[in-house]
Protein backbone atom coordinates (compact mmCIF):
# COMPACT_ATOMS: atom_id res chain seq x y z
CA UNK A 1 0.00 0.00 0.00
CA UNK A 2 2.94 2.87 0.66
CA UNK A 3 4.82 1.67 -2.23
CA UNK A 4 1.33 2.25 -4.11
CA UNK A 5 1.26 5.81 -2.83
CA UNK A 6 4.98 6.63 -3.82
CA UNK A 7 4.29 5.39 -7.15
CA UNK A 8 1.52 7.24 -7.67
CA UNK A 9 3.68 10.53 -5.87
CA UNK A 10 6.01 10.20 -8.40
CA UNK A 11 3.41 9.56 -11.45
CA UNK A 12 2.02 13.05 -10.45
CA UNK A 13 5.37 14.82 -9.88
CA UNK A 14 6.33 13.56 -13.65
CA UNK A 15 3.61 14.63 -15.56
CA UNK A 16 3.66 17.79 -13.96
CA UNK A 17 7.34 18.23 -14.91
CA UNK A 18 8.23 20.90 -17.80
CA UNK A 19 8.42 19.15 -21.42
CA UNK A 20 10.47 22.55 -22.57
CA UNK A 21 13.32 24.58 -21.16
CA UNK A 22 10.90 27.63 -20.83
CA UNK A 23 8.02 26.27 -19.08
CA UNK A 24 11.48 25.00 -16.60
CA UNK A 25 12.61 28.30 -16.56
CA UNK A 26 9.05 29.80 -16.07
CA UNK A 27 8.84 27.06 -13.32
CA UNK A 28 11.73 28.33 -11.47
CA UNK A 29 10.33 31.48 -11.45
CA UNK A 30 7.55 30.98 -10.54
CA UNK A 31 9.55 28.82 -7.16
CA UNK A 32 11.83 31.57 -6.41
CA UNK A 33 9.05 33.91 -6.41
CA UNK A 34 7.31 31.77 -3.95
CA UNK A 35 9.89 31.07 -1.86
CA UNK A 36 10.47 35.03 -1.61
CA UNK A 37 6.86 35.16 -0.22
CA UNK A 38 7.80 32.54 1.98
CA UNK A 39 10.48 34.20 2.98
CA UNK A 40 8.80 37.63 3.79
CA UNK A 41 5.92 35.98 6.00
CA UNK A 42 8.51 34.19 7.84
CA UNK A 43 10.27 37.32 8.82
CA UNK A 44 6.66 38.89 9.63
CA UNK A 45 5.88 36.13 11.53
CA UNK A 46 9.30 36.39 13.68
CA UNK A 47 8.54 39.90 13.75
CA UNK A 48 5.36 39.48 14.72
CA UNK A 49 6.50 36.58 17.60
CA UNK A 50 9.06 39.07 18.85
CA UNK A 51 6.65 41.99 19.34
CA UNK A 52 4.58 39.65 21.17
CA UNK A 53 6.80 38.60 23.29
CA UNK A 54 8.49 41.93 24.26
CA UNK A 55 4.90 43.07 25.24
CA UNK A 56 4.43 40.25 27.30
CA UNK A 57 7.88 41.02 29.14
CA UNK A 58 7.17 44.45 29.69
CA UNK A 59 3.55 44.01 30.68
CA UNK A 60 4.60 41.25 33.29
CA UNK A 61 7.66 43.88 33.87
CA UNK A 62 4.95 46.87 34.80
CA UNK A 63 2.87 44.38 36.67
CA UNK A 64 5.72 43.06 38.90
CA UNK A 65 9.32 45.41 38.99
CA UNK A 66 9.69 47.98 40.60
CA UNK A 67 8.68 51.30 39.09
CA UNK A 68 11.09 53.21 39.42
CA UNK A 69 13.64 53.95 36.00
CA UNK A 70 16.87 54.00 38.36
CA UNK A 71 17.14 50.44 38.48
CA UNK A 72 17.67 49.95 35.09
CA UNK A 73 20.52 47.05 34.82
CA UNK A 74 18.03 44.13 36.40
CA UNK A 75 18.50 41.01 34.88
CA UNK A 76 15.90 40.00 37.22
CA UNK A 77 12.62 41.38 37.59
CA UNK A 78 12.87 40.70 41.29
CA UNK A 79 16.22 41.28 41.83
CA UNK A 80 16.64 44.09 44.67
CA UNK A 81 20.86 44.17 44.56
CA UNK A 82 22.21 47.80 44.77
CA UNK A 83 21.47 50.59 42.42
CA UNK A 84 23.29 51.82 39.95
CA UNK A 85 23.49 55.55 40.04
CA UNK A 86 25.85 58.14 38.76
CA UNK A 87 28.39 60.43 40.45
CA UNK A 88 30.23 63.92 39.05
CA UNK A 89 32.90 64.89 39.47
CA UNK A 90 34.83 68.06 39.03
CA UNK A 91 38.25 67.52 37.90
CA UNK A 92 40.40 69.90 36.22
CA UNK A 93 37.11 71.86 35.04
CA UNK A 94 35.73 68.60 33.34
CA UNK A 95 32.72 66.74 34.59
CA UNK A 96 33.32 62.80 34.68
CA UNK A 97 30.52 59.78 35.33
CA UNK A 98 31.44 57.12 37.46
CA UNK A 99 29.17 54.23 38.45
CA UNK A 100 29.00 53.05 41.79
CA UNK A 101 26.31 50.91 43.71
CA UNK A 102 24.50 53.10 45.98
CA UNK A 103 23.86 51.21 49.19
CA UNK A 104 21.11 52.79 51.24
CA UNK A 105 21.43 53.32 55.07
CA UNK A 106 19.00 54.60 56.88
CA UNK A 107 19.75 57.27 59.17
CA UNK A 108 16.99 59.08 61.95
CA UNK A 109 16.33 62.19 62.03
CA UNK A 110 16.63 64.51 65.28
CA UNK A 111 13.49 64.80 66.64
CA UNK A 112 12.12 68.74 65.97
CA UNK A 113 13.85 71.04 68.40
CA UNK A 114 10.62 73.18 69.05
CA UNK A 115 8.15 69.48 70.43
CA UNK A 116 7.58 69.81 74.12
CA UNK A 117 10.05 67.12 76.04
CA UNK A 118 8.75 64.99 78.94
CA UNK A 119 11.82 63.85 80.93
CA UNK A 120 11.89 60.28 82.72
CA UNK A 121 15.25 60.25 85.10
CA UNK A 122 15.89 56.10 85.22
CA UNK A 123 19.11 56.89 88.16
CA UNK A 124 20.78 54.56 90.11
CA UNK A 125 20.35 53.31 93.60
CA UNK A 126 21.54 55.37 96.41
CA UNK A 127 23.70 53.07 97.30
CA UNK A 128 25.52 52.47 94.23
CA UNK A 129 26.50 56.00 94.10
CA UNK A 130 29.62 55.08 96.65
CA UNK A 131 32.69 53.98 95.11
CA UNK A 132 34.39 50.50 96.47
CA UNK A 133 36.88 53.24 97.84
CA UNK A 134 34.09 54.69 100.07
CA UNK A 135 34.30 57.82 97.82
CA UNK A 136 30.93 59.04 96.51
CA UNK A 137 30.72 59.17 92.81
CA UNK A 138 30.18 61.98 90.44
CA UNK A 139 28.18 63.26 87.80
CA UNK A 140 30.34 62.95 84.68
CA UNK A 141 27.19 63.63 82.03
CA UNK A 142 24.30 61.49 80.95
CA UNK A 143 23.04 59.79 78.01
CA UNK A 144 19.24 60.70 76.55
CA UNK A 145 17.20 58.50 74.64
CA UNK A 146 14.39 60.33 72.95
CA UNK A 147 10.86 58.49 71.81
CA UNK A 148 7.93 60.11 69.71
CA UNK A 149 4.86 60.11 71.74
CA UNK A 150 1.70 60.58 69.82
CA UNK A 151 -1.47 62.65 72.06
CA UNK A 152 -4.69 62.32 70.14
CA UNK A 153 -6.05 65.87 68.53
CA UNK A 154 -7.79 67.58 71.42
CA UNK A 155 -11.53 69.22 70.44
CA UNK A 156 -12.74 72.23 71.74
CA UNK A 157 -15.92 74.44 71.33
CA UNK A 158 -15.62 78.14 70.21
CA UNK A 159 -18.49 80.17 72.00
CA UNK A 160 -19.05 83.69 70.53
CA UNK A 161 -20.77 85.07 74.06
CA UNK A 162 -22.44 88.69 73.33
CA UNK A 163 -23.75 90.15 76.48
CA UNK A 164 -27.34 92.24 76.17
CA UNK A 165 -28.22 95.51 77.26
CA UNK A 166 -31.55 97.40 77.88
CA UNK A 167 -33.06 99.81 79.98
CA UNK A 168 -35.49 98.29 82.58
CA UNK A 169 -37.86 100.66 83.05
CA UNK A 170 -38.29 101.77 79.64
CA UNK A 171 -38.01 98.04 78.15
CA UNK A 172 -36.55 99.46 74.99
CA UNK A 173 -33.48 99.97 74.06
CA UNK A 174 -31.62 96.51 73.41
CA UNK A 175 -27.53 96.85 73.03
CA UNK A 176 -25.69 93.87 71.29
CA UNK A 177 -22.16 93.73 69.81
CA UNK A 178 -22.50 92.45 66.48
CA UNK A 179 -21.56 89.49 65.77
CA UNK A 180 -17.98 88.91 64.39
CA UNK A 181 -17.61 88.05 60.12
CA UNK A 182 -17.83 84.41 60.12
CA UNK A 183 -16.20 81.77 57.49
CA UNK A 184 -18.86 79.86 57.08
CA UNK A 185 -22.28 81.53 58.51
CA UNK A 186 -25.21 79.55 60.08
CA UNK A 187 -22.38 76.52 60.57
CA UNK A 188 -20.54 75.37 63.58
CA UNK A 189 -16.89 74.98 61.63
CA UNK A 190 -14.39 76.95 62.65
CA UNK A 191 -11.28 78.22 59.89
CA UNK A 192 -9.66 75.28 61.46
CA UNK A 193 -11.54 72.53 61.08
CA UNK A 194 -12.30 73.85 57.48
CA UNK A 195 -8.56 73.33 56.92
CA UNK A 196 -8.19 70.53 58.52
CA UNK A 197 -10.93 69.02 56.61
CA UNK A 198 -9.60 70.39 53.26
CA UNK A 199 -6.20 69.23 53.91
CA UNK A 200 -7.08 65.61 54.92
CA UNK A 201 -9.18 65.29 51.67
CA UNK A 202 -6.47 67.08 48.99
CA UNK A 203 -3.74 66.58 50.48
CA UNK A 204 -4.04 63.38 52.19
CA UNK A 205 -6.17 61.63 49.91
CA UNK A 206 -8.69 60.68 53.12
CA UNK A 207 -12.64 60.73 51.25
CA UNK A 208 -15.52 62.75 53.11
CA UNK A 209 -16.95 59.16 54.20
CA UNK A 210 -13.67 58.56 56.09
CA UNK A 211 -13.29 61.44 57.92
CA UNK A 212 -17.06 61.09 58.90
CA UNK A 213 -16.14 57.63 60.31
CA UNK A 214 -13.16 59.18 62.17
CA UNK A 215 -15.34 61.83 63.79
CA UNK A 216 -18.01 59.40 65.14
CA UNK A 217 -15.52 57.35 66.39
CA UNK A 218 -15.07 60.70 68.84
CA UNK A 219 -19.20 61.31 68.96
CA UNK A 220 -18.57 64.25 66.78
CA UNK A 221 -21.55 64.03 64.30
CA UNK A 222 -20.44 65.05 60.90
CA UNK A 223 -22.48 63.50 58.03
CA UNK A 224 -20.95 63.39 54.33
CA UNK A 225 -23.25 65.57 53.28
CA UNK A 226 -21.98 68.26 55.91
CA UNK A 227 -18.21 67.74 54.73
CA UNK A 228 -19.07 68.57 51.21
CA UNK A 229 -21.00 71.58 51.68
CA UNK A 230 -18.27 73.15 53.99
CA UNK A 231 -15.87 72.31 51.03
CA UNK A 232 -17.92 73.98 48.28
CA UNK A 233 -18.81 76.50 49.77
CA UNK A 234 -15.63 77.30 51.14
CA UNK A 235 -13.83 76.71 47.26
CA UNK A 236 -16.34 79.58 46.00
CA UNK A 237 -14.83 82.28 48.52
CA UNK A 238 -11.22 80.78 47.26
CA UNK A 239 -12.09 81.11 43.72
CA UNK A 240 -10.53 84.63 43.71
CA UNK A 241 -7.37 83.63 44.88
CA UNK A 242 -6.80 81.11 41.56
CA UNK A 243 -8.26 83.72 39.45
CA UNK A 244 -5.91 86.23 40.63
CA UNK A 245 -2.96 83.39 40.31
CA UNK A 246 -3.93 82.87 36.66
CA UNK A 247 -3.10 86.44 35.73
CA UNK A 248 -0.28 86.72 37.12
CA UNK A 249 1.11 82.91 36.00
CA UNK A 250 0.08 84.45 32.43
CA UNK A 251 2.52 87.30 32.99
CA UNK A 252 5.62 84.75 34.07
CA UNK A 253 8.36 83.52 30.97
CA UNK A 254 7.91 79.66 31.93
CA UNK A 255 5.18 77.68 32.07
CA UNK A 256 4.97 74.00 32.39
CA UNK A 257 1.69 72.09 31.89
CA UNK A 258 0.55 68.48 32.25
CA UNK A 259 -2.86 67.20 32.00
CA UNK A 260 -4.39 64.12 34.55
CA UNK A 261 -8.15 62.30 34.32
CA UNK A 262 -10.64 62.19 36.90
CA UNK A 263 -14.13 60.80 36.59
CA UNK A 264 -16.95 63.36 37.61
CA UNK A 265 -21.01 61.77 37.74
CA UNK A 266 -23.72 63.85 36.84
CA UNK A 267 -21.94 65.98 34.63
CA UNK A 268 -24.43 67.90 32.21
CA UNK A 269 -25.18 65.79 28.92
CA UNK A 270 -22.00 63.17 30.14
CA UNK A 271 -22.85 59.53 31.02
CA UNK A 272 -20.84 58.57 34.39
CA UNK A 273 -18.50 56.69 33.05
CA UNK A 274 -16.90 59.85 30.80
CA UNK A 275 -13.40 60.55 31.27
CA UNK A 276 -13.12 64.57 32.60
CA UNK A 277 -9.55 66.40 32.91
CA UNK A 278 -7.41 68.38 36.07
CA UNK A 279 -5.33 70.56 33.41
CA UNK A 280 -2.13 71.49 35.41
CA UNK A 281 -0.01 74.59 35.16
CA UNK A 282 3.22 75.77 37.02
CA UNK A 283 4.46 78.93 36.78
CA UNK A 284 7.36 80.16 39.23
CA UNK A 285 5.54 80.85 41.73
CA UNK A 286 2.31 79.22 41.71
CA UNK A 287 0.38 76.36 40.62
CA UNK A 288 -2.92 75.95 38.85
CA UNK A 289 -5.63 73.41 38.42
CA UNK A 290 -8.49 73.74 35.96
CA UNK A 291 -11.05 71.48 35.55
CA UNK A 292 -12.36 70.96 32.14
CA UNK A 293 -15.15 68.06 31.20
CA UNK A 294 -12.12 67.26 28.32
CA UNK A 295 -8.91 66.53 26.62
CA UNK A 296 -9.17 68.90 23.83
CA UNK A 297 -6.09 70.91 23.07
CA UNK A 298 -8.23 74.17 23.44
CA UNK A 299 -8.76 74.27 26.85
CA UNK A 300 -5.11 74.86 27.44
CA UNK A 301 -4.98 77.21 24.24
CA UNK A 302 -7.31 79.39 26.06
CA UNK A 303 -6.14 79.38 29.32
CA UNK A 304 -2.72 80.29 27.90
CA UNK A 305 -4.59 82.70 25.09
CA UNK A 306 -2.22 86.00 26.50
CA UNK A 307 0.83 84.04 27.27
CA UNK A 308 4.35 84.75 25.37
CA UNK A 309 7.50 82.82 26.56
CA UNK A 310 8.11 79.12 27.17
CA UNK A 311 5.94 76.38 27.29
CA UNK A 312 7.16 72.91 28.53
CA UNK A 313 5.13 69.90 27.75
CA UNK A 314 4.95 66.23 26.89
CA UNK A 315 4.62 65.34 23.38
CA UNK A 316 0.69 65.76 23.55
CA UNK A 317 -1.04 66.87 20.55
CA UNK A 318 -3.45 69.16 22.22
CA UNK A 319 -0.41 71.97 22.83
CA UNK A 320 0.81 71.51 19.47
CA UNK A 321 -1.02 74.98 19.06
CA UNK A 322 2.16 76.19 20.60
CA UNK A 323 4.24 75.83 17.86
CA UNK A 324 2.25 77.54 15.63
CA UNK A 325 2.31 81.12 17.61
CA UNK A 326 5.87 83.07 17.39
CA UNK A 327 6.37 84.33 20.79
CA UNK A 328 5.37 81.36 22.43
CA UNK A 329 8.66 78.48 22.31
CA UNK A 330 7.65 75.16 22.99
CA UNK A 331 9.69 73.02 25.47
CA UNK A 332 9.73 68.80 25.23
CA UNK A 333 9.80 66.73 28.34
CA UNK A 334 13.18 64.69 28.42
CA UNK A 335 12.31 62.26 30.96
CA UNK A 336 9.63 61.51 28.69
CA UNK A 337 11.91 60.98 25.92
CA UNK A 338 14.08 58.75 28.24
CA UNK A 339 10.87 56.43 29.82
CA UNK A 340 10.37 54.13 26.91
CA UNK A 341 14.31 53.48 27.07
CA UNK A 342 14.29 52.78 31.18
CA UNK A 343 11.54 50.33 30.24
CA UNK A 344 13.00 48.34 27.88
CA UNK A 345 17.08 48.18 29.37
CA UNK A 346 15.18 46.26 32.66
CA UNK A 347 14.34 43.55 30.14
CA UNK A 348 17.65 43.81 27.80
CA UNK A 349 21.46 43.02 28.92
CA UNK A 350 23.91 46.05 29.27
CA UNK A 351 24.98 45.90 25.57
CA UNK A 352 21.34 46.56 24.66
CA UNK A 353 20.71 48.99 22.41
CA UNK A 354 18.47 50.61 24.82
CA UNK A 355 20.61 50.69 27.42
CA UNK A 356 22.99 52.39 25.13
CA UNK A 357 20.47 55.00 24.76
CA UNK A 358 20.22 55.47 28.41
CA UNK A 359 24.10 55.90 28.80
CA UNK A 360 23.44 59.56 27.00
CA UNK A 361 20.08 60.37 28.83
CA UNK A 362 22.73 59.66 31.82
CA UNK A 363 25.30 62.03 31.00
CA UNK A 364 23.05 64.74 30.27
CA UNK A 365 21.35 64.28 33.48
CA UNK A 366 24.44 64.55 35.21
CA UNK A 367 25.05 67.69 34.15
CA UNK A 368 22.00 68.98 35.57
CA UNK A 369 22.56 67.27 38.80
CA UNK A 370 25.58 69.02 39.05
CA UNK A 371 24.72 72.18 38.49
CA UNK A 372 21.68 71.32 41.08
CA UNK A 373 24.32 69.97 43.92
CA UNK A 374 26.53 73.25 43.58
CA UNK A 375 23.56 75.70 43.45
CA UNK A 376 24.30 77.40 40.31
CA UNK A 377 22.42 80.37 38.79
CA UNK A 378 20.53 80.47 36.07
CA UNK A 379 23.29 81.79 34.17
CA UNK A 380 25.74 79.55 35.70
CA UNK A 381 23.76 76.51 34.84
CA UNK A 382 23.45 78.07 31.17
CA UNK A 383 27.03 77.92 30.57
CA UNK A 384 27.43 74.88 31.71
CA UNK A 385 24.70 73.02 29.85
CA UNK A 386 26.06 74.99 26.67
CA UNK A 387 29.32 74.12 27.31
CA UNK A 388 28.76 70.26 28.27
CA UNK A 389 25.29 69.08 26.44
CA UNK A 390 25.97 69.70 22.88
CA UNK A 391 28.63 67.11 22.05
CA UNK A 392 26.19 64.58 24.02
CA UNK A 393 23.29 65.57 21.88
CA UNK A 394 25.21 65.32 18.59
CA UNK A 395 26.36 62.14 19.27
CA UNK A 396 23.34 60.57 20.50
CA UNK A 397 21.36 62.24 17.28
CA UNK A 398 23.84 60.40 14.72
CA UNK A 399 23.27 57.34 17.05
CA UNK A 400 19.71 57.60 16.61
CA UNK A 401 19.87 57.96 13.12
CA UNK A 402 22.09 55.05 12.67
CA UNK A 403 19.62 52.57 13.87
CA UNK A 404 16.63 54.23 13.14
CA UNK A 405 16.48 51.97 9.98
CA UNK A 406 17.43 48.94 12.00
CA UNK A 407 14.76 48.59 14.14
CA UNK A 408 11.39 47.78 13.93
CA UNK A 409 9.06 51.24 13.87
CA UNK A 410 6.31 49.19 15.29
CA UNK A 411 8.11 48.05 18.39
CA UNK A 412 8.74 49.47 20.94
CA UNK A 413 12.38 50.35 20.89
CA UNK A 414 12.07 51.89 17.44
CA UNK A 415 8.85 53.96 19.05
CA UNK A 416 11.13 55.26 21.18
CA UNK A 417 13.68 56.58 18.74
CA UNK A 418 11.27 57.81 16.42
CA UNK A 419 9.93 60.03 19.53
CA UNK A 420 13.23 61.41 20.00
CA UNK A 421 13.66 62.13 16.51
CA UNK A 422 10.38 63.27 15.99
CA UNK A 423 10.63 66.02 18.57
CA UNK A 424 14.24 66.68 19.00
CA UNK A 425 13.79 70.60 18.43
CA UNK A 426 11.68 70.66 21.35
CA UNK A 427 13.10 68.25 23.19
CA UNK A 428 17.09 70.40 22.72
CA UNK A 429 15.23 73.88 23.77
CA UNK A 430 15.98 73.95 27.33
CA UNK A 431 19.22 74.79 26.40
CA UNK A 432 18.22 78.39 25.53
CA UNK A 433 17.67 80.08 29.21
CA UNK A 434 19.02 78.74 32.73
CA UNK A 435 16.02 78.98 33.80
CA UNK A 436 14.11 75.82 32.13
CA UNK A 437 14.21 72.94 33.15
CA UNK A 438 15.38 69.60 31.57
CA UNK A 439 11.97 67.72 31.85
CA UNK A 440 8.28 68.17 33.55
CA UNK A 441 9.16 66.19 36.74
CA UNK A 442 8.38 68.77 38.94
CA UNK A 443 5.13 69.61 37.51
CA UNK A 444 4.08 65.50 37.56
CA UNK A 445 5.18 65.62 41.65
CA UNK A 446 2.75 68.34 42.12
CA UNK A 447 -0.03 65.48 40.17
CA UNK A 448 0.61 62.83 42.68
CA UNK A 449 -1.25 63.80 45.49
CA UNK A 450 -4.31 63.96 42.86
CA UNK A 451 -3.49 60.58 41.36
CA UNK A 452 -3.24 58.99 44.74
CA UNK A 453 -6.66 60.31 45.69
CA UNK A 454 -8.09 59.90 42.67
CA UNK A 455 -7.15 55.84 43.96
CA UNK A 456 -9.13 56.84 47.11
CA UNK A 457 -12.44 58.55 46.57
CA UNK A 458 -12.73 57.30 42.69
CA UNK A 459 -14.64 59.92 41.33
CA UNK A 460 -16.10 63.41 41.85
CA UNK A 461 -19.77 63.13 42.78
CA UNK A 462 -20.36 66.83 41.26
CA UNK A 463 -18.75 69.16 38.33
CA UNK A 464 -19.09 71.83 41.39
CA UNK A 465 -17.26 69.52 43.63
CA UNK A 466 -14.37 68.82 40.72
CA UNK A 467 -14.18 72.76 40.63
CA UNK A 468 -13.83 72.65 44.49
CA UNK A 469 -10.87 70.00 43.91
CA UNK A 470 -9.24 71.98 41.57
CA UNK A 471 -9.67 75.38 43.48
CA UNK A 472 -7.71 73.48 46.72
CA UNK A 473 -5.15 71.58 44.42
CA UNK A 474 -4.17 74.82 43.30
CA UNK A 475 -3.55 76.30 46.01
CA UNK A 476 -2.45 72.93 48.41
CA UNK A 477 0.58 72.68 45.14
CA UNK A 478 1.09 76.24 45.21
CA UNK A 479 2.39 76.00 48.81
CA UNK A 480 4.46 72.79 48.18
CA UNK A 481 6.21 74.61 45.39
CA UNK A 482 6.64 77.31 47.95
CA UNK A 483 7.73 75.04 50.73
CA UNK A 484 5.14 76.38 52.71
CA UNK A 485 3.18 73.99 55.11
CA UNK A 486 -0.82 74.13 53.66
CA UNK A 487 -2.46 73.36 57.20
CA UNK A 488 -0.96 76.39 58.83
CA UNK A 489 -1.65 78.88 54.99
CA UNK A 490 -5.20 78.09 54.56
CA UNK A 491 -5.84 78.41 58.73
CA UNK A 492 -4.05 82.03 58.13
CA UNK A 493 -5.95 82.78 55.08
CA UNK A 494 -9.81 81.28 55.86
CA UNK A 495 -9.65 83.53 58.87
CA UNK A 496 -9.04 86.70 56.46
CA UNK A 497 -10.88 85.51 53.40
CA UNK A 498 -14.50 86.57 54.24
CA UNK A 499 -12.88 90.47 54.87
CA UNK A 500 -11.57 90.39 51.10
CA UNK A 501 -13.18 93.54 49.01
CA UNK A 502 -10.88 93.74 46.17
CA UNK A 503 -7.98 92.16 44.25
CA UNK A 504 -5.62 93.84 46.60
CA UNK A 505 -7.08 92.44 49.75
CA UNK A 506 -7.38 88.87 48.04
CA UNK A 507 -3.14 89.12 46.78
CA UNK A 508 -2.30 89.71 50.35
CA UNK A 509 -3.40 86.63 50.98
CA UNK A 510 -1.90 84.49 48.22
CA UNK A 511 0.60 81.68 49.68
CA UNK A 512 3.87 83.54 49.17
CA UNK A 513 2.15 86.87 51.16
CA UNK A 514 0.28 84.79 53.87
CA UNK A 515 2.71 82.61 56.05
Amino acid sequence: MRDFCYISRMKTTIEKFPATLDESHQLILELQKSLQIAEQELKNEKLKNAYLLEQFRLAKQDRFAPKSEKNIYQSDLFDEAGIETEEIEENNNTIEIKNHTRKKHPIRKHLPADLPREQIIHDIKEEDKICECGIPLSRIGEEITEQLKFIPAKLSVVQHVRPKYACKPCQENVHIAPMPVLLLPKSNATPELVAHTIISKYADAIPLYRQAKIWNRVDIDLPRSTLCSWLINTAELCEPLVIISHKDMLLERYIQADESPIQVLREPGRKDTSKSYLWVYRGENNVIFDYQQTRGGYHAQQFLRDFRGYLQTDAYSGYYFAEKINDIIHLGCMAHARRPFAQLAKLATKDGLAVKALDYFKKLYAIESFAQDNSLTHDGRYRLRNEKAPPILDEFKIWLLHHMTKVPKQHQLGKAIYYVLNHWEALTNYLKDGKLEIDNNKIENLIRPLALGRKNYLFMGSPEGAKAGAIFYSLIATCTANDIEPYNYFCAMLHQIRLCKNERDYRKLLPRNTV
